[in-house]
């Protein structure tokens, strides 16, 4: 790679661009009816804002996690991993991309999206990479909270407020984090064995760790119901994540009966398209109702 994609890739892009769509997402809800063209420029600045402190982080966690990312196939191509970028450089990199998007955030949104976007790059870089990833199975259930985050991040960008709609956007990202990296993780096990890192399929084995997929996705179910109840959506929404529901649970169940690799990473692979087309719907909903 060039040196500018390999600076590119530090930044994790394709986890980046979920993370602003659901920032995006919570931006949208937060604003009755058809934003004006004030909002929709604060929005394309919070958007870009959020995008560099994310980067920001996912560089940070390449600095750390460069050994454990050699040992993986999965991720022994970053730069970091390969040699190709010192951590000096990295470091320099994540700083700035970490102060311009803050800069941005408090002086074009609100300070209280920078504060929140900060918080969330400490949670994600530091307690969860750092604390929590090395010491426990139940590491990306607790660290799930900072991917949880964008939409709030995105609701208090444009109502400058943390409102319960946006607690809700929280809890369904939260609950969705689990069985989605432990689908990854399950075929996945020989790196992360490998690794030394303490993923549940690691520490309790592959049968636990489906019955913790299937759990995770019934609960998940009742979390993405209370959009609907609490009144931010109406019975479009409510069918969607119905239907998108049904088809996490069938592909958890699916997993624990009868186990394989290649299901589990379609049960991976299902659960990205889950969480975009439940809040693509969510979108649709906000503009139809």
């Amino acid at each position: 790679m060039t040196v500018l994609a390999q600076y590119y890739a530090l930044t994790k892009p394709r986890v980046i661009q979920l993370i602003v769509f659901c920032a995006l997402i919570g931006m949208v809800l937060a604003v009755p009816g058809v934003p004006s063209w004030h909002e929709v420029g604060i929005a394309l600045v919070a958007c870009l804002g959020i995008w560099l402190v994310a980067g920001a982080a996912a560089a940070f966690n390449c600095i750390i996690e460069k050994s454990i990312d050699a040992k993986m196939k999965r991720t022994a191509w970053r730069p970091t991993a390969q040699g190709e970028l010192h951590d000096t450089q990295t470091l320099v990199f994540s700083a700035t991309l970490c102060a311009a998007g803050s800069t941005l955030l408090y002086f074009f949104v609100n300070p209280l999206t920078m504060w929140l976007t900060f918080a969330t790059f400490i949670g994600y870089a530091v307690i969860y990479t750092v604390i929590l990833k090395p010491l426990t199975p139940q590491n990306i259930v607790i660290g799930g909270a900072s991917g949880a985050m964008p939409p709030v991040l995105g609701w208090a960008a444009m109502a400058g407020n943390v409102g319960p709609e946006a607690l809700i956007l929280f809890l369904i990202i939260f609950l969705w984090t689990p069985p989605h990296f432990w689908a990854l993780a399950m075929y996945r096990v020989e790196d992360y064995r490998k690794s030394g890192l303490p993923m549940l399929p690691v520490t309790h084995g592959n049968e636990f760790t489906r019955l913790m997929v299937l759990l995770y996705t019934l609960i998940l179910l009742a979390a993405c119901l209370l959009p609907f109840i609490y009144g931010m959506s109406s019975w479009l929404y409510l069918g969607a994540a119905l239907v998108l529901n049904a088809g996490f649970i069938l592909y958890a169940y699916w997993l624990w009966r009868d186990y394989s690799d290649a299901l589990a990473r379609k049960t991976f692979r299902f659960s990205l398209i889950h969480l975009s087309l439940l809040f693509a719907a969510l979108l649709i909903d906000h503009y139809i109702w």
